[in-house]
């Protein structure tokens, strides 16, 4: 396949985004049927009216040119790429080629986020946060529709569609997939989007993905785990092949209640009040379609030397679905947007970039799983700064407590509610 249909427009801006409100619940956190009212429906909907009036939402889609599978590697227009998942899928399906698609919820939203959190307004920062990822999804889910209607034109069937983080695809992977398809244009790529080098999008609420194309639609009726509609919300869709599992209200599905993965009464290295408070105050958890995490963790903290100057860190991590045990698939630790206390720590003022270096570095129980952080013991250094490894590890240490804290109550939570 050379090229979609012309009729079919898969590229440009989106005038307009109808992000359901269910979704979005779901991924503020909130339990299966829950009713937002007071001050949460009041931030909820301020800000869909904000992204209604200043976001700017884009899509953009090309088939590949060719598509073989290699031994382990699934090789689009001549670039390998190393997904067991992946290529696994296009084989079941006898997949014969690939539409790489990109989505994003533009960089407005971001930006806005940032103000307010600037402005100490973290309830405005994370229901526009939130709102933003929630844009990407409504945004997978149109592409997947637009494709899944061109193919039924064409005798042919779309499969769920893979991303670079998922489980079994690397996330460093991600800037190789970015130039692919950037390659692929003749003009120049229309949407501004940068992939660093640990695999992080820029601006981050986007996403870039691999739909399969086969012409074996009797593989998809046969091989359940093959149908992209179980994951796709698109109520109405006329080719609908399987239920959406998220709504077993409007097709008639029971869900599977999962079984716990957390220790619900874990021993940790600090008290459970603490936990909570951290939890409360300083974390954000954002679920995607697939069950994967988004997690922020704020840390704030001073220097330990120079008059005790305050400075404050990000922590942004990826973890997989609960089914999988929360592996944990991306970290990274960096300065707060705007922070200078970082500059004041004494190791920055001897050798910045090896001090910077070193924390982006660092990525403790990268590829564990978010249990295998109770049994961690990294050596005990409780210093305010980042200056040494064994104080960096620390604060990795009390992260990744306060999101297994954090989990393992939400779990709780919704069993008990089930």
């Amino acid at each position: 396949m050379r090229q979609l249909d012309e009729s079919v427009e898969l590229t440009g801006a989106v005038a307009e985004v109808n992000v359901l409100p269910e979704e979005y619940i779901r991924l503020l956190g909130y339990p299966r049927g829950w009713v937002l009212e007071g001050r949460a429906l009041e931030l909820a909907d301020w800000a869909r009216a904000w992204y209604a009036a200043n976001g700017k939402p884009w899509f953009y889609a090309r088939p590949a040119e060719s598509l073989e599978i290699m031994g382990d590697s699934v090789v689009i227009d001549g670039v390998g790429f190393e997904s067991s998942r992946l290529r696994s899928t296009l084989e079941q399906a006898q997949a014969h080629s690939v539409v790489l698609v990109a989505v994003g919820a533009g960089e407005e939203a971001e930006e806005e986020s940032r103000r307010r959190w600037e402005q100490e307004k973290p309830d405005e920062y994370f229901f526009l946060e939130i709102y933003g990822s929630a844009v990407v999804e409504h945004l997978t889910t149109m592409a997947g529709a637009k494709l899944c209607d061109w193919a039924e034109q064409h005798n042919m069937a779309v499969l769920p569609h893979y991303s670079p983080g998922y489980p079994e695809w690397d996330i460093a992977e991600q800037p190789r997939l970015l130039e692919l398809m950037k390659a692929g244009r003749n003009d120049r790529f229309p949407f501004q989007l940068e992939a660093l080098d640990s695999g992080m999008l820029r601006p981050r609420k986007a996403l870039l993905a691999v739909f399969g194309l086969t012409r074996h639609t009797e593989r998809m009726r046969r091989l359940t785990g093959l149908v992209p509609c179980e994951s796709c919300s698109f109520g109405p869709c006329q080719y609908r092949r399987a239920p959406y599992r998220r709504n077993p209200q409007a097709f008639g599905e029971q869900f599977q209640v999962p079984l716990a993965t957390l220790q619900h009464n874990a021993e940790y290295s600090v008290n459970r009040k603490a936990l909570k408070r951290w939890t409360d105050e300083r974390l954000s958890i954002c679920e995607g379609q697939d069950g994967a995490l988004d997690i922020v963790f704020r840390y704030e903290g001073t220097t330990c030397t120079n008059m005790g100057w305050p400075l404050e860190f990000l922590y942004t991590l990826k973890l997989g679905p609960r089914a999988k045990g929360y592996p944990i698939l991306e970290q990274r630790c960096a300065p707060a947007f705007g922070d200078t206390g970082h500059t004041r720590m004494c190791q920055y003022l001897e050798n910045p970039s090896r001090l910077m270096a070193a924390i982006d570095h660092e990525k403790p129980l990268d590829g564990k799983h978010l249990e295998e952080v109770l049994a961690w013991r990294p050596e005990t250094n409780s210093a305010g700064c980042f200056c040494t490894s064994t104080s960096r590890d620390h604060k990795w240490k009390l992260v990744f407590e306060t999101i297994h804290y954090a989990l393992a109550q939400r779990e709780r939570e919704q069993d008990m509610e089930r």
